[in-house]
């Protein structure tokens, strides 16, 4: 699937060779999807992924409209309906709001991926209840409202046999902290804990129905809200003792592993967390033996 002769289309990250980019067989084809939080970062290269597999795509976003809207502006690049919605996912009514306005626009939905998330870092003795309740709100109570009123529309309309197997994919956005303790950051790790239960609870109850729920859990990705930790050389090879793969990941590494996930091609997959880490959650500390 790669081609080799071409680049990516931003700089290489200190230490690294340009990676090949990767081509994406048309297998959503039909099927409309929404990612939340699509404005930057993982969730833009998604939203992007999706498009380049063959869906149109709904961009959610609660700031910088300009920015989802630039989004959209390359989903249409590829051929592809797009539209922008604004809304908080930790608000149940604009939730169930744009869920309505989505269908209503692309009359239907196959792929729900829960992406948008925040960190709001503290020591655990100064952490307030509001950063408490504000990451858990966006992070885990955000992914539940969306996901439920995705498989709403899954249930209703069922199979669809000539567009997927499935009657709907789920795509839970988590981290490798769904494992991996960090200090100075609960609020945050126990949010991915907690998306790590919602997907396999929701995998198990909707699995019958023929709807797929899984979990990615990137690792260190090279996105704007992480520069300080690659942007330079000093700073890339520090983080390098976390990753064994000796690279960081790009935003596409995620989209590539959710377009395979939303595809009939992981039709028996679910309940399942696919790390897309570089290998952090081998615990690299210990390869010399502890």
């Amino acid at each position: 699937m790669a081609d080799l002769s071409r680049k990516p289309d931003s700089p290489s990250p200190p230490g690294t060779e340009p990676l090949p980019k990767v081509s994406y067989p048309e297998f959503l084809r039909g099927q409309p999807a929404i990612v939340t939080g699509a404005n930057s970062g993982i969730g833009e290269a998604v939203a992007i992924g999706l498009a380049r597999a063959g869906c149109d795509v709904a961009v959610n976003y609660v700031t910088h409209p300009e920015t989802a809207e630039d989004v959209a502006h390359k989903i249409e690049g590829y051929g592809r309906k797009a539209m922008v919605v604004k809304a908080d996912v930790s608000k149940e009514d604009e939730v169930e709001t744009m869920f309505k306005t989505v269908i209503g626009q692309f009359g239907t939905l196959h792929v729900s991926v829960s992406n948008a998330g925040l960190q709001k870092d503290s020591a655990f003795l100064e952490m307030t209840l509001a950063e408490w309740e504000t990451v858990i709100g966006i992070n885990l109570t955000g992914q539940f409202l969306c996901q439920r009123a995705a498989a709403r529309e899954f249930l209703r309309r069922g199979v669809v046999e000539d567009i997927s197997v499935a009657a709907g994919k789920m795509i839970c956005m988590s981290s490798v902290h769904q494992t991996i303790p960090w200090a100075g950051h609960v609020n945050y790790a126990s949010s991915k804990g907690g998306i790590k239960l919602l997907m396999e609870s929701m995998a198990q109850e909707l699995a019958p129905h023929r709807i797929r729920v899984n979990g990615i859990a990137p690792g260190a990705i090279r996105t704007p809200i992480n520069t300080a930790a690659w942007n330079t050389k000093e700073a890339y090879s520090e983080l390098m003792t976390l990753v064994p793969y000796k690279r960081i990941g790009e935003p596409d590494d995620i989209a590539q592993a959710a377009a395979w996930l939303a595809s009939d091609h992981a039709d028996y997959v679910t309940g399942t967390t696919l790390f897309v880490d570089g290998g952090m959650t081998l615990y690299p500390g210990f390869a010399q033996g502890g």
